[in-house]
């Protein structure tokens, strides 16, 4: 079944969250979460949704590629404190092009919004060259999930 080019880009129903707990180390002068550490969150997504779903970064390098973030973007609505627990949920966004997307969402324990963001990460191959065609291991990374 060929997809219709509109169901593209569009937030896939393939999502992991993870929980984590904001260290004294990740908080500015005032307390609150520096504003880069989002950033680190969002990896901590990537890497938990690519543990459940068997596209982790090893499993990405093993089949002779690398994914070099090309753009991130972080939305804040409330401050994270010191001590605070949190929970971010990943969820990968399909599309035809040679990328990964990911759509982030920061919770705090109250379930209050706390960030949104998303990620763009190409193909890169072992010379280090731009992968304009959607990597095999990808389409059958997608296959095996039920995106194609």
């Amino acid at each position: 079944m060929i997809k219709r080019r509109e169901q593209f880009n569009e937030e896939s129903n393939l999502k992991e969250s993870v929980d984590i707990q904001v260290r004294f180390s990740e908080v500015d002068s005032l307390g609150i979460v520096w504003h880069g550490h989002y950033i680190l969150y969002f990896e901590q997504g990537r890497e938990a949704f690519g543990r459940k779903y068997g596209i982790d970064y090893l499993t990405v390098q093993k089949s002779g590629y690398i994914t070099p973030i090309v753009k991130s973007v972080c939305e804040h609505k409330l401050p994270l404190r010191y001590g605070e627990s949190a929970r971010v949920e990943t969820s990968f966004v399909d599309t035809p092009a040679a990328k990964m997307i990911f759509r982030f969402k920061i919770f705090n324990a109250q379930e209050q919004l706390v960030a949104t963001g998303e990620t763009i990460q190409v193909f890169l191959d072992k010379e280090n060259h731009l992968v304009l065609q959607t990597p095999g291991f990808i389409l059958d990374w997608k296959r095996k999930v039920g995106l194609l």
